[in-house]
């Protein structure tokens, strides 16, 4: 925790057995749990905590040259995309890392929709495209943000999509006629992170002004989260386009996610991952603090969540866990986003290089 000494200590290992197993001992203070060919239990019983480490089943180098700004995996679990800043977008074999598809298009977020056949990306020219999964044709623009679109999210099945901007703006768009259906909200700060969910049946997302349009779909009853550059968290309804909450934090808001209809997270520039109850926002449920490093993406797994930080970490926080998983080997490149699939978690990272982790290795 922060204001606390750091603890420092080493790890030596001694030899390997049979099986290839390393035979690992720890220095004063630490204790070295179960090791396994790829993870290792460190625990320090004077300060209750314990972190197992877990190395990736293997790593895809090739998919791009340089950092890799996104990656998302499709429903099935077969294919994966990412954006990178050697202006590409590439969607490739989940299984292997090998490249299917590609379009050059400097694209900074991108996600499938729930079919696996279509992708939605946002770019810094201020557009969001649809893309075929099939033959990377782009099939949809949608223009009217003023700034580049920083995340994204999809409605349900897919018929209206959510865009969020530099412009201070969260729009919802229409995918049949390639139309905005409205603009959210307009905060006059970058949103830098949405997401999109059912709320709890007690939360009053107010009423809309007028009625909504025909080609709104999916959208009663849901609630907008924006993560904002000001420090603000905010929660909006999707079809009311009424504030429902406000939250203010330590500092800029990077990304925001659903536990459930009435948990919520969201991290922040320096380091703090907030958990919420949407039905009362005045104080946190709890604060996660790691590190100083940047919260840049937060992801809902199982009971808990994983989060990954510009410091190259990325952690798992699961509630019938008594250790934290960590994710090794970005080392102190930041890892921009996580994306998982039944037991498989993807992470992309500043050095190019997308990594996959088995937790049945576990």
């Amino acid at each position: 925790p922060s204001g606390k000494p750091t603890l420092y200590g080493s790890l030596t290992r001694r030899g390997l057995s049979t099986e290839g197993i390393p035979d690992i001992t720890a220095s004063e203070g630490f204790v070295v749990g179960e090791v396994t060919k790829k993870s290792i239990l460190i625990s320090c019983p004077h300060e209750n905590v314990s972190t197992k480490f877990l190395a990736p089943y293997t790593t895809f180098c090739r998919i791009h040259q340089k950092s890799i700004t996104c990656l998302d995996i499709s429903s099935g679990g077969g294919l994966g995309v990412s954006t990178s800043t050697d202006g590409t977008m590439k969607i490739w074999q989940a299984a292997n890392g090998e490249i299917r598809v590609r379009a050059s298009s400097f694209v900074v977020c991108c996600l499938f929709f729930p079919s696996g056949l279509v992708v939605l990306s946002g770019g810094m020219d201020a557009q969001l495209k649809i893309w075929s999964a099939e033959d990377a044709s782009c099939v949809v623009t949608f223009k009217g943000h003023k700034g580049g679109i920083l995340d994204t999210a999809i409605v349900d099945r897919g018929r209206n999509v959510l865009s969020c901007s530099r412009d201070g703006t969260a729009r919802l768009w229409d995918c049949g006629k390639s139309a905005c259906l409205g603009v959210i909200t307009d905060c006059g700060s970058p949103i830098n992170g949405i997401a999109v969910g059912t709320a709890d049946n007690s939360l009053n997302l107010g009423t809309p002004e007028k009625a909504p349009s025909e080609r709104e779909v999916g959208t009663e009853g849901k609630i907008l989260l924006l993560a904002q550059e000001d420090k603000k968290l905010q929660g909006v309804g999707l079809q009311s386009r009424q504030p429902v909450f406000l939250f203010v934090g330590s500092d800029a808001f990077n990304c925001c996610t659903f536990l459930s209809s009435t948990y919520i997270l969201a991290g922040t520039q320096d380091g703090n991952v907030y958990q919420l109850d949407v039905r009362n926002t005045n104080s946190p449920i709890q604060v996660i603090h790691r590190s100083g490093a940047p919260v840049l993406s937060l992801l809902p797994y199982q009971d808990g969540f994983i989060a990954s930080q510009g410091d190259g970490t990325c952690f798992i926080v699961q509630q019938d866990l008594d250790y934290v998983l960590d994710l090794t080997e970005a080392d102190c490149d930041p890892v921009y986003k996580v994306a998982s699939w039944e037991k498989q978690i993807y992470t992309c990272c500043r050095d190019g290089i997308v990594r996959r982790y088995q937790l049945s290795d576990l």
